[in-house]
């Protein structure tokens, strides 16, 4: 797998997502306005390896003497809708500070062995044979380790299970064409790379036979907080009669957002949309970038956490 955090204890040093795979970089961060930058500049992400950072972020602030409410609210702040970031911050709040970084570490570990069993649930859902169109990135890249959807397609691959992985562009940061191709390249999982509109001439063609995604929230009543776009392949899978499973960490779940409505949805650089990388191909004219959208509870198959798969409607008790 590609390793993409490393915590030293007197820094975290993060691969570069933005320069992917043109590039390995490595961003080296030593204070926790650093860490909230690298999350807040897209130099990480995905929710689980967000909320780990975040943790790692904090055992820095206590290790290099700073304020500890003000490092607090900047990692905080830097990314809304991901519920991982809040969720790993909190965790850290009730221990005392100097068992920060312990508590970091264990965060990152737990993650990839929950990973794991996101894996191994989601390859039970699965037939031999199947083809699965994923879309953002959901690997290693995305979490402590192993990946969420991503997780159960390596975990579907060593079972014999997977036959190929359709991996949709993900406009407009590319998150699928940079990221999730590399990781499955680097991993020889068969894989073809479409645009994120051709997705109903797949499902139409009876290409597909499961949508595995992610999430970066998951509200009380189900609702589901993802990469912009999840919305429409949700549409066509209900249309085409395609399971649409999401792969969580029960970490995502957020009971104090009663439904999607009340997720916020973060807005970012226009200038994502009109180029990438320096190259513009679009005039200058107002743009809307929404970097998430919510898919309703209704739309969606099963929810595959690392306790097991919850199928609707959304267990109000499942913790």
């Amino acid at each position: 797998m590609v390793e993409h955090i490393r915590y030293t204890g007197d820094a975290l040093d993060l691969l570069d997502q933005r320069v992917l795979p043109a590039e390995e970089k490595w961003i080296h961060c030593t204070t926790s306005s650093e860490v909230a930058d690298a999350i807040r500049d897209m130099v990480v992400r995905g929710a689980p390896a967000i909320g780990v950072t975040a943790a790692y972020g904090m055992a820095l602030a206590v290790r290099h003497g700073e304020d500890l409410d003000r490092a607090h609210q900047v990692l905080m702040d830097s990314r809304p809708t991901a519920v991982n970031l809040r969720w790993a911050l909190e965790r850290l709040a009730p221990l005392d500070p100097s068992e920060w970084e312990a508590e970091a570490r264990r965060i990152h570990e737990e993650d990839i062995a929950l990973n794991k069993a996101i894996g191994a649930y989601g390859t039970s859902l699965l037939g031999e044979g199947t083809r699965i169109y994923h879309h953002c990135n959901t690997g290693t890249l995305a979490t402590g380790g192993w990946g969420t959807a991503l997780g159960v397609i390596r975990s579907a691959w060593e079972a014999g299970k997977l036959e190929h992985v359709w991996v949709g562009e993900t406009r407009p940061y590319l998150q699928g064409a940079r990221l999730t191709a590399y990781e499955l390249q680097v991993e020889d999982i068969p894989c073809t790379l479409v645009t994120d509109s051709t997705a109903a001439t797949l499902m139409a063609a009876g290409k597909v036979d499961a949508v595995v995604v992610g999430c970066d929230r998951v509200a009380a009543n189900g609702d589901t907080a993802n990469k912009i776009g999840t919305l429409g392949l949700a549409i066509l899978a209900k249309h085409y009669g395609v399971p649409m499973y999401i792969a969580m960490p029960t970490s995502t779940l957020d009971r104090r957002c009663p439904s999607g409505a009340e997720i916020p949805i973060e807005e970012r650089d226009p200038a994502e949309v009109r180029g990438h990388r320096g190259v513009t191909w679009a005039a200058d004219v107002p743009v809307y970038n929404p970097a998430f959208d919510v898919t309703p509870a209704e739309l969606i198959t099963a929810w595959i956490t690392e306790k097991g798969v919850w199928h609707p409607p959304f267990p109000p008790e499942a913790d």
